[in-house]
């Protein structure tokens, strides 16, 4: 057999990054000739016991001929991987393809014996379980479809790796060894497990950041100012509760101390170890720092530095030379370029930032790619929740910089279980892996809300600094796809504050319906237009006039949120002229004592920016009750309630709210808005988001149809692609392709002249259209490029000599001919695969006035039942299909089925990289598929199907 460096060549994109069970990093890649005395090394620091498990016999080395054999393979056949820390191994992994007799042949089959080596130090960091992810990709991808273990029975620890993993699997025990046989196939629960420990992972590597019991802050001078002297400052005046140490290379010999603190002149020199470090020296002289800080032993860092990808090509270079050094040693980066990060806990009271002061404790977490944004957030928190805390405060805050390493991403695998946090808020000026993003604001929604704001929304191409995958959708496509996850999605920060303080405060509404009371008409006029202007429901504003008292509104309130009509209140006021501040207190709790009798419905108020009435309704509550629960899995004690968790991952805890509304209960604190359009805004999308919790419970699910061939059409598929790299199908290949999944099109025979037209329409039966299909008049009946219910041959021949005298040449119009469908409405179907978002599922009515209204709806691939449902209604022309203005409704069920047959087809085959199916005919009964495109292509990468790997932005 040839040697390795004969056959083939190094698999570079075999190498990633891992995050590790206990948050740390690790680095896959092929093993190589070059990699001798490391096989060696490794080996030696193996217990006795592991080697005996790996080779069933006492082996205490290895031998030369061992040390080839594991260190020379060809990447097909024979295959070694191995996880490295600081360069060297912790463990490897390697397969040997069986040939069809059952012993390692030349001829090649499609299952190979697998097997692990993990050093003892390394053992239940999950890195076995990463090299099985890995090599089975690798195995998938060289055409071996099953693995084959031999394991003892007393090590228990790899023969769980291996039924933990989710494959499907036989066992079977012979001679003292249990043999362990399974499919490389990936299946829901392999995903499944998967994913739960990708979550498990990615959050303990950001809480490492979070929580460190000690800090390291490099690139503290010697004098007052300076960005690490700053940070080293606010720390301290944070009152963090770990070790805290001051680092200057310049620093004399002597010098102890640094601000009271211990000081050192290099990490190395540090007594003890050190969790966190935070980088704040030029960015040549990071690499120094970074291997200090790996080779001492530091977890994890922040780096304030600039000079990185925001400069340029070369600070590109810069950056990702950054993170692979960092990931060689375990550690993960927030930055660079970052503003910092923060931790409200009372156990922490972390402010490794910028931020000059610390903010108030609370239960918001917040992520910001933007310093400036960051510090405006905080800004406005801090502001606008007054003397609340435990409320309105921030739990965590990171702001990410470049986030060449820890991502939006990282940080909600984080917040999805942490305890302290009950509302996300995130400024997002790129998404770096879209749809693991969209998998994770899912997961995340359901448990708690998560509202964002993307900047740099409209410019076409991401910040400096920001390397992203482009995508071809329209910003307002991405949004609807945001939606469809769950994300409350708003446009400035100020509505980013704006809904997180209603979520913080106030539980979640059943429905739209919603109640105005005051003492202002004006202002409750104002509000009752903003209401119907959101697409809420609004009652008549009752006017208390402007001489109503606290009690007065006490009362009124009281009597809306008694009302079953009342899904929520918006109390608007002004102050009375003269009124002294003991007012706005009085009216304050007032409003909260009413409230409290109600915790079920959320109240706002609109106020005058005069007087303290905002300030008195931030005020920490007196007496304000806990919304509470009971009822099977409630702990009585807290008002917490388990749901089940996606992807396998144990439920997130959600505080549980009368009438089965799964919320945070109301604080006693009410949120107050200057403005009623803002304070109506905010409500707008609450009531959005609690409906789409609703919808969550029951997500739907994706039929399965009888009458689909899924093997045919691939192996069609397969035969097309085989002539080309991507290819626009004709119309019998379309109507062939589409046909596999049901989805029938109504034959449109060539026309080239007025006899093949008459027999054309012999053939289908009359009445026919005659269409032409040249690209700038296809589907145009406008321009007069289609003439509809022809009725006999002499009406088609005077449409075909019409046509021809406007428009061309039978050549230039390529005219067809098809049989008359029923009427109905004209709708469009399209898909389209985005190398960001992926998969995307469009619909909408045909015609040029919803062309230039923009009114098309998207849903993600695959898509359910019940958003194939909500895909029809969610476009403004939707009306059209149920019966406007006295009109007949259409088969809307028969439209729907149509989307999810689309959806499946692109779904079961990436391949079919866009379809388009215009115009389709929905009648009362039924409906035509008048034309229809299929493009194919090789299927693009798909890196959220593929082992857990970090990304290198």
């Amino acid at each position: 057999m040839q040697s390795s460096s004969e056959r083939h060549e190094y698999p570079a994109h075999w190498e990633a990054d891992v995050v590790l069970r206990d948050g740390g990093t690790a680095r896959i890649r092929p093993i190589t000739v070059d990699d001798a005395e490391r096989l060696v090394s490794f080996y030696e620091q193996v217990s006795d016991e592991s080697k005996y498990y790996r080779f069933f016999a006492p082996y205490p080395r290895l031998s030369a001929k061992d040390v080839h054999r594991f260190t020379h393979h060809d990447f097909v056949d024979r295959v070694g991987l191995a996880a490295t820390i600081g360069g060297e191994f912790i463990a490897t992994v390697r397969y040997d393809r069986i040939g069809a007799d059952g012993l390692p042949a030349s001829a090649p089959a499609d299952e190979a014996e697998v097997a692990f080596l993990v050093q003892d130090a390394h053992q239940g960091r999950g890195v076995a379980s990463a090299l099985l992810e890995h090599i089975a990709a690798v195995a998938r991808e060289r055409g071996i479809r099953r693995f084959a273990a031999e394991v003892l029975p007393a090590n228990s620890k790899m023969i769980k790796v291996f039924t933990d993993a989710g494959y499907t699997q036989k066992r079977s025990f012979e001679d003292g060894v249990v043999r362990l046989e399974f499919d490389l196939e990936p299946t829901d629960r392999s995903l499944a497990v998967q994913r739960a420990r990708e979550q498990r992972a990615e959050a303990r590597s950001v809480r490492r950041l979070l929580a460190p019991g000690s800090i390291a802050v490099v690139g503290t001078g010697r004098t007052p100012g300076g960005v690490g002297r700053s940070v080293l400052g606010n720390i301290r005046e944070a009152g963090f509760t770990g070790s805290l140490y001051a680092v200057n290379r310049a620093l004399p010999e002597g010098i102890k101390e640094l601000d009271g603190l211990p000081a050192y002149r290099s990490v190395r020199d540090i007594d003890g170890p050190v969790d966190l470090a935070v980088v704040a020296v030029p960015a040549e002289y990071v690499p120094e720092v970074v291997t200090e800080c790996g080779e001492h032993g530091v977890q994890g860092l922040v780096v304030i530095s600039a000079g990185y990808a925001e400069s340029g090509p070369d600070g590109r270079d810069r950056q990702r030379a950054l993170v692979r050094h960092a990931r060689a040693y375990g550690m993960r980066i927030i930055g660079p370029n970052a503003f910092g990060i923060i931790n409200a806990s009372p156990d922490v009271r972390l402010n490794a930032s910028l931020a000059p002061e610390m903010p108030r404790p609370g239960r918001i977490g917040l992520f910001a790619q933007s310093g400036a944004i960051g510090i405006a957030l905080l800004s406005r928190l801090h502001r606008r929740g007054g003397g609340v805390t435990g409320v309105t405060g921030v739990s965590t805050f990171v702001s990410s910089g470049n986030r060449a390493d820890v991502s939006g991403n990282d940080v909600l695998q984080y917040w999805y279980d942490d305890p302290d946090t009950d509302v996300v808020l995130m400024y997002l000026e790129s998404i770096g892996n879209p749809r693991k993003f969209t998998r994770l604001a899912r997961r995340t929604a359901v448990a708690k809300p998560l509202v964002v704001v993307q900047g740099a929304r409209h410019g076409g191409a991401a910040p400096q600094g920001h390397a992203v995958r482009a995508t071809r959708l329209p910003h307002a496509t991405v949004s609807e796809l945001l939606r469809q996850a769950g994300v409350i999605r708003v446009d400035t920060i100020t509505e980013l504050v704006d809904a997180g303080l209603l979520l913080a405060r106030q539980p979640l509404p059943a429905g739209p319906r919603v109640a105005i009371l005051g003492n202002s008409e004006s202002l409750g006029l104002l509000t009752y237009d903003a209401c119907l202007s959101e697409g809420l429901r609004p009652h008549p504003p009752l006017d208390l006039t402007t001489g109503a008292s606290a009690g007065d509104f006490q009362a009124a309130l009281s009597r809306a949120l008694a009302d079953d009509t009342c899904d929520s209140v918006v109390v608007t006021a002004i102050p009375a002229i003269g009124e002294a501040s003991v007012g706005d207190a009085a009216l304050a709790e007032a409003l909260r004592s009413a409230a409290a009798a109600a915790p079920s419905k959320p109240v706002l108020v609109v106020h005058v920016e005069l007087g303290g009435l905002a300030e008195a309704l931030s005020a920490a509550a007196s007496t304000a009750p806990q919304a509470s629960s009971t009822g099977p899995g409630v702990d009585a004690g807290r008002g917490w309630v388990a749901r089940p968790g996606a992807d396998g991952v144990p439920p997130a805890p959600t505080r549980a709210a009368p009438g089965g509304t799964t919320a945070r209960g109301r604080t006693g604190n009410i949120p107050a808005y200057p403005a009623a359009e803002r304070a109506v805004r905010a409500l707008a999308e609450v009531v959005k988001y609690a409906q789409w919790r609703r919808d969550a419970a029951e997500p739907g699910k994706v039929p399965e149809y009888e009458d689909i061939d899924e093997k045919g059409a691939a192996e069609l598929i397969g035969g097309l692609l085989a002539r080309g790299q991507g290819l626009t199908l004709g119309t019998e290949e379309t109507c062939e392709l589409l046909g596999k999944y049901g989805i029938s099109v109504h034959r449109a025979l060539p026309a080239p002249t007025p006899d093949a037209a008459a027999a054309a329409a012999g053939t289908l039966g009359y009445p026919v259209a005659l269409k032409a299909t040249a690209p700038h008049l296809r589907h145009r009946a406008d321009l007069g490029g289609v003439r509809l219910d022809l009725a006999d041959e002499e009406q088609l021949r005077r449409a075909y000599t019409e046509l021809t005298e406007l428009f061309g040449t039978p050549e230039e119009l390529r005219p067809v001919v098809q049989r008359m469908a029923p009427r109905g409405v004209d709708t469009v179907i399209r898909t389209v695969i985005d190398p960001a978002a992926g998969a995307v599922l469009s619909f909408g009515l045909a015609g040029a006035a919803s062309q230039l209204l923009g009114d098309t709806a998207h849903r993600l691939i695959p898509v359910t039942d019940r958003e194939a449902t909500s895909l029809i209604r969610s476009i403004r022309t939707a009306p059209l299909l149920f019966g406007w203005r006295g009109s007949t409704p259409v088969d809307t069920p028969a439209l729907e089925e149509l989307l999810l047959r689309v959806s499946r087809l692109v779904d079961d085959h990436p391949e079919v990289v866009a379809v388009t199916l215009e115009p389709v005919v929905v009648a009362p009964h039924g409906l035509s598929v008048l034309g229809a495109s299929v493009r194919l292509a090789p299927p693009p990468a798909r890196d959220d199907l593929g082992p857990r790997t970090l990304p290198v932005y």
